[in-house]
């Protein structure tokens, strides 16, 4: 069954590991995790559906283009047509994997009690740039949980979580401040308690909406338990939907939290959106910071078409003994020291340029000697001269460019 919607070009099917309205998710392994010409991470997290029901997948590949380059979501690597085993094509979105599981999953596995404070204002502080990116692009997420928060390994490696945690899951996005009001869906009802009032009651879904998610998702993390969660019984969406609603209810904040939470928890709890703290401002409330990990790089992109594989693996190949550079080494620099860019005062334009004419004539010279010995080297010589003629009074500057693999 795993199989049944067929490999990619370069990675081999493995289990599911996931499903939903939208399709499945498989886990992705690379056919050669060893070639030196590896675009992809050797494990990848692939969402599949047969092409004439891939709309929603296909929606937020869109998305994951434009919202781009932030470290705190996670990556799409392409998108990729396959054939299944009933002859179907079969549209795959090639995304990262995360290893840690979902946010949902590690709030179930701290027993009920919620996670640390610390472990908490971590994963927020991540959401909130991923949040604040997103807006910045002109989206809202519209569907912020536990669920749709990815947990991977923290590759700064500076101890204060195992994890990191990234915001996925687009299928619900949409582009802010359009004049169309968007109606709830009707598979909206699975997760109603993280609506917010505006949601709920006009139908309005702007930045804002992943604010008061976000309280709700922070309000789990710290007890472990939904944002509207009743002891005495459980809740169904109707309910749930005219608490916020007509009941003009807020979520309970607990008193065993610090009084950074309760504001945090309080600045994201406002019914009337237009006075709620946008995701820029809450980066630097109390609650989130003193972190020190914004030093973060943003990630490269993944191979945009997929079609682009054969030619670069073709070109990479046969040009192994006349290229002195590996296009997916981690690094490569486009600039040695002996070919650095030099920077020229305005008092050195005379000599150069009276260098430079003398540097034509003899190129001449050199070249009608050169073509005689069978030799080319007039460039070379040319190079030599025209470095000379700054070297004195100017400065050097060596450049070069990292470009790290996969790009």
């Amino acid at each position: 069954m795993a199989n049944e919607y067929g490999d990619g070009v370069a990675w081999l099917r493995g289990s599911m590991i996931g499903r939903g309205g939208f399709g499945f998710v498989y886990l992705a392994t690379l056919k050669n995790p060893r070639s030196k010409y590896s675009y992809f991470p050797s494990v990848m997290a692939v969402k599949s559906a047969e092409v004439s029901v891939s709309g929603s997948i296909q929606k937020e590949r869109e998305v994951l283009s434009n919202v781009k380059g932030c470290s705190d979501i996670i990556r799409c690597f392409g998108e990729e047509t396959t054939m299944g085993g009933n002859g179907a094509m079969v549209y795959n979105l090639l995304l990262e994997y995360g290893s840690g599981g979902t946010l949902a999953d590690r709030i179930k596995k701290a027993g009920g009690g919620g996670l640390p404070e610390f472990e908490a204002k971590v994963f927020a502080r991540c959401i909130l740039r991923g949040l604040n990116h997103i807006h910045g692009k002109g989206y809202v997420h519209c569907d912020l949980k536990p669920d749709n928060i990815l947990l991977v390994p923290d590759a700064r490696n500076k101890g204060f979580t195992e994890f990191r945690a990234k915001i996925g899951d687009f299928g619900l996005a949409k582009r802010a401040k359009q004049s169309k009001k968007r109606k709830l869906e009707p598979y909206w009802g699975g997760t109603p308690m993280y609506l917010s009032p505006e949601a709920v009651m006009d139908n309005v879904q702007e930045p804002p909406c992943d604010i008061w998610a976000l309280g709700c998702v922070v309000l789990e993390m710290l007890t472990g338990k939904p944002p509207w969660d009743n002891d005495q019984k459980e809740l169904d969406a109707e309910e749930i939907l005219r608490k916020i609603g007509e009941g003009r209810v807020l979520p309970k904040v607990p008193d065993g939290i610090s009084k950074e939470a309760k504001d945090f928890l309080k600045r994201c709890f406002v019914r009337k959106s237009m006075y709620r703290l946008t995701a820029e401002m809450l980066l630097n409330h109390p609650f989130v910071g003193g972190l020190n990990d914004d030093d973060v790089v943003e990630e490269p992109d993944g191979i945009e078409d997929l079609n682009e594989i054969e030619s670069i693996l073709l070109v990479s190949e046969d040009d192994d003994d006349e290229c002195s550079c590996d296009l997916f080494d981690d690094e490569w620099y486009i600039a040695s020291d002996e070919d650095s860019f030099y920077y020229s005062s305005e008092d050195d334009e005379d000599n150069a340029d009276d260098e430079v004419v003398s540097t034509i004539s003899e190129e001449k010279e050199l070249k009608e000697e050169d073509i005689k010995a069978g030799l080319n080297q007039p460039n070379k010589k040319a190079k030599q001269i025209s470095s000379h003629a700054s070297s004195e009074s100017s400065q050097c500057f060596p450049v070069s460019f990292t470009i790290p693999a996969g790009v």
